[in-house]
């Protein structure tokens, strides 16, 4: 028999190849990973756990997904929550998984208009425009509002935000300039009939109203409500939006007579550019506009499609077009700037959503059934959408499934 030798000492594990390859190689062989293979790479060990969460590898997955935070240019709105998080959180927003709650409810039925900024969502309830505050642990609001803005003498149509400024339209045919941060406020008579609809950019406001015209107006300093340009419109004005490039403005009419409800003004002169579309029926009308570059932007309205135009195309017919499904009018949309709409309709609260590379509606969210109420408003950032309707103001989180 021959002598058993003494066991073997044990051997210290040795470092992974992987490990001695340049970090800009392992980030090159990474970057051919989809969100799925990336997923599973993290679930090795820890280094690899933290070396694939690194933004840098899931950037180029998110800008091709719903509601990243990318914009089409490639800018990041979100810049302080983690690329992959965001992708996790964009996997719902195109299932249709989400949480519902309802934040506010008032007594009688309003034609609500809002905007979110930061920590803050304002919201026009009647003629007082409030800012509520997120709680720092959920989407939900504070109670009670942080701050009211008030000066019309009947309900805000609508608002901006510009700057540290609120710039809003009434029923009383007024324009009222408020400081966010402070009591300080201007408000001067704007129209003959109610303000529809406002937009303010680069010291200028433009407003449209139900007396036809289109107006803009000057916020030099000692110039504070000096009309520049009065425009005839020659059928009510439902929206309006300031070109990016602050050249131009569009106004989206109610397509009462026969000239197109999509048309572009000089913001110099004050002269007629250009007309969008050439085919709308009768009573088309526009009911909301919102610039996505300074050379592409989307309209919606009354005759049930969401259209995107791109001026650099044509403007005598738009590039891409969505139906809604049950042939409702549309109040509002919204884009994530990318792949994303957001869409709110004439009755029963219903939203949708969009993939721009799809012609059907990717999910639907019925919000005020069994009662019939528009959307007149919503917005969205990047784990949570809101919704105002007639007596209510809904939340969908996107986090919560």
């Amino acid at each position: 028999m021959g002598r058993q030798g003494s066991p073997r000492p044990p051997q210290a594990a040795r470092p992974s190849l992987l490990w001695a390859l340049p970090e800009e190689l392992l980030l090159l062989i990474c970057s051919y990973l989809d969100a799925q293979a990336l997923g599973r790479l993290g679930q090795v060990c820890r280094r690899l756990r933290a070396f694939s969460g690194r933004d840098l590898l899931w950037r180029r997955i998110a800008r091709g997904c719903l509601n990243s935070g990318f914009t089409q240019l490639g800018a990041d709105l979100a810049a302080g929550i983690p690329v992959k998080e965001r992708v996790k959180v964009s996997q719902n927003w195109r299932h249709g998984r989400c949480r519902r709650e309802t934040l506010l409810k008032w007594k009688r039925n309003l034609m609500p208009w809002m905007h979110l900024d930061g920590e803050y969502l304002y919201l026009s309830q009647a003629e007082d425009i409030r800012a509520y505050r997120f709680r720092p642990d959920s989407a939900g609001l504070q109670r009670r509002p942080q701050a009211i803005f008030s000066g019309h003498q009947e309900d805000v149509c609508r608002f901006v935000l510009a700057s540290s400024h609120i710039v809003s339209g009434g029923g009383d045919g007024n324009i009222v300039l408020s400081k966010v941060h402070g009591s300080f406020s201007i408000k001067f008579p704007a129209h003959q009939q109610e303000v529809n609809c406002v937009d303010c950019q680069g010291g200028i406001i433009v407003s449209g109203s139900r007396d036809r015209t289109a107006k803009v107006w000057s916020l030099s300093s000692g110039r504070v409500g000096h009309c520049l340009h009065t425009v005839q419109t020659e059928d009510r004005v439902w929206s309006i939006a300031i070109s990016p490039l602050l050249s131009s403005f569009v106004t989206g009419t109610a397509c009462c007579g026969h000239t197109s409800p999509l048309r572009i003004w000089d913001l110099e002169s004050g002269q007629l550019a250009t007309c969008l579309g050439t085919d709308f029926h009768r009573g088309a009308g526009v009911l909301d506009i919102v610039y996505e570059t300074p050379f592409t932007l989307l309209s919606c309205g009354h005759d049930t499609y969401i259209r995107a135009w791109d001026l650099r195309v044509s403007t005598r017919k738009c590039v891409m077009e969505w139906e809604e499904p049950h042939d409702s009018a549309l109040y509002c949309v919204r884009s994530d700037g990318n792949h994303m709409l957001a869409s709110g309709s004439a009755y029963y609260g219903v939203v949708r959503l969009w993939d721009k590379r799809q012609s059907r509606c990717l999910q639907s969210f019925s919000l005020s059934s069994p009662t019939s109420s528009p959307v007149y408003c919503l917005r969205f950032n990047t784990t949570h959408l809101y919704a105002a309707l007639a007596s209510a103001l809904h939340a969908l989180d996107f986090t919560a499934p």
